[in-house]
């Protein structure tokens, strides 16, 4: 194997020790979720997710497991429940 490859694989282990290095933008999973596959996706700051709760609450099981999941990779905003959801005012 080339000493230049070997050298990238290595750089490569350490940077997946690190993964605060990256930040995650715009992407789209497939959620299998206990009743059906769900598709998620964030982009241009904002979550989606095709399930019906988020449909109605603007956030979802699927959304905030993502937000723990990939924890530190999210931009800050990607990381807070939208403020649809309000504490019950009495």
């Amino acid at each position: 194997m080339r000493s230049s490859l070997i050298g990238k694989i290595e750089k490569a282990k350490r940077y997946a020790q690190e993964p605060d290095r990256v930040t995650l933008s715009d992407f789209t999973a497939q959620f299998r979720g206990g009743h059906d596959t769900h598709t998620v996706n964030y982009a241009q700051g904002k979550w989606h997710c095709s399930c019906y709760f988020f449909s109605q609450w603007g956030t979802c099981s699927h959304t905030m497991a993502l937000q723990q999941m990939l924890g530190n990779m999210l931009p800050k905003e990607a990381l807070t429940s939208p403020s649809a959801i309000q504490p019950e005012q009495h």
